[in-house]
């Protein structure tokens, strides 16, 4: 590494999630072993959706057959913004500056637009914003960090006028063996509502007639989240499944009854991905039934809503727990994938070490942080000064905003907060062609999402 010892970016709120039109603040720290000469420190605020994939299509015939690979992509642009931490911008005249030896922190704040959709990494594409740190050495090659946070959109259940409709199916199927139908098998299968935040538990209901001659090997519930992506030309669905429930064998002539069954909602993002244009998030549970022998699958498939703030009457009825005071609001991932506090590279500064500028003050955004007028960086407006203190036991700079995830932007009565939890489907990596190879910072990453605690554990992906 050099000179450079270390290369941070941290948050002051420790979870990194934020909502849209929230300020981002924290400081970037820079320990070096000896002098640097560079041209400046830069952060950039970034924030896009990126959908990619491949696929194999022959062409022609005989010798003039031929296969090839044809690649179908989309991308939408949310923000992507310097912030001059020290030094000059790259276009600017000027001196280099001289980095002494030892530890510096440079405080920052970026205030999000007040539009934007939910953090998602998924089979074929994302949305995700990152921060990252430049160090700008001219005439060689630059030093970078990175670092991903959330951000979540609201959805709020109360909104929506299918959240509190019931939804409920029945099917039926008669198995033919050679030339002999044998009876029918039939199900019905229904859930009291449509809308859920994750936390909530679904109560799951269903009937199942087996007046065949056969066995039913077995009868599953599970939730699917069923995600399209949109490239310029063409759409790709993948779908994956979230929880699975599953009930025994039914013997010919038998029933079997799921009566109140719970299948609890894991960390997920909200449906729909408001706002972005190339992705789009679904979510169904599926009653299936699986006779034996050469057959197919009797399926009743409901749709539901995945929001982050829940119903009115849920809450009068059945309040969720507030998380403890100073316990973590990160729930740990029920795929055991992670749920780190603080995340890694969380790096307050230390006793003795040179903060930049103003003995650690939080700067107001726009407050001389971009481009001189004319390089073409809008200028965001003011927000009210930071408040809040960082947790007994941390060192921040005075004025550094609070170390939790803001309050959530809902005039909603009586709703505790919730706590933030990783992704279900858990971390992946989030390098991107063209980064450079020494790029420091943390490259796996899962997104957090609002998560309320009823006592219920959360379910987890099937393993088969």
């Amino acid at each position: 590494m050099g000179k450079l010892n270390m290369f941070v970016v941290s948050f002051s709120n420790l979870q990194g999630v934020y909502y849209a039109g929230q300020v981002v603040q924290g400081h970037v720290t820079v320990e070096l072993t000896d002098t640097m000469k560079m041209r400046g420190i830069r952060l950039r605020f970034e924030g896009k959706a990126y959908v990619h994939w491949t696929e194999r299509h022959t062409r022609g015939s005989g010798d003039h057959r031929r296969t090839e690979t044809r690649h179908y992509s989309a991308r939408e642009q949310y923000f992507n913004q310097d912030i001059l931490l020290a030094g000059r911008w790259k276009q600017q005249s000027g001196e280099d500056i001289h980095l002494p030896a030892g530890r510096h922190t440079f405080p920052f704040a970026f205030q999000l637009p007040p539009q934007l959709p939910s953090s998602f990494e998924g089979e074929h594409g994302h949305v995700r914003y990152t921060a990252k740190g430049i160090i700008d050495k001219p005439w060689k090659f630059d030093h970078e960090t990175k670092r991903p946070f959330t951000v979540i959109c609201l959805l709020d259940l109360n909104r929506d006028p299918n959240a509190m409709i019931p939804a409920q199916g029945a099917k039926s199927k008669t198995l033919c063996c050679w030339c002999c139908a044998s009876g029918p098998i039939s199900a019905n299968f229904s859930i009291d509502r449509q809308g859920y935040v994750p936390g909530e538990a679904i109560i799951l209901k269903a009937e199942i007639d087996n007046q065949s001659n056969r066995r039913i090997k077995s009868s599953s519930v599970k939730m699917t989240m069923v995600t399209m992506f949109h490239a310029t030309s063409k759409t790709r669905t993948s779908s994956r499944v979230i929880a699975k429930l599953k009930h025994g064998e039914i013997d010919g002539g038998g029933h079997d009854y799921w009566n109140g069954d719970q299948l609890v909602i894991p960390p997920l993002p909200p449906s729909f991905l408001a706002g972005c244009n190339i992705i789009d998030i679904r979510y169904n549970v599926q009653l299936e039934v699986t006779p034996s022998g050469p057959s197919f699958d009797l399926d009743i498939p409901l749709q539901v809503i995945i929001g982050t703030i829940p119903l009115q009457s849920v809450l009068a009825q059945h309040p969720p727990m507030a998380p403890p005071v100073g316990a973590p609001m990160i729930m740990p991932n029920p795929t055991g994938a992670g749920g780190a506090y603080p995340p890694p590279g969380a790096v307050a500064p230390q006793p003795g070490a040179y903060t930049h500028p103003g003995a650690g003050a939080y700067p107001q955004p726009g407050a001389g942080a971009y481009p001189p007028t004319g390089a073409g960086a809008p200028q965001p407006g003011a927000y009210p000064p930071p408040t809040g203190a960082y947790p007994p036991g941390e060192s921040l700079p005075p004025g550094a905003p609070p170390a939790y995830p803001p309050g959530m932007p809902t005039d909603l009565p009586n709703l505790p907060p919730p706590s933030y939890g990783e992704c279900v489907f858990g971390k992946v990596d989030i390098k991107e062609e063209g980064e450079n190879e020494h790029l420091q910072g943390d490259n796996r990453y899962a997104p957090v999402y609002t998560y309320y605690d009823w006592g219920h554990k959360p379910s987890a992906p099937p393993t088969e």
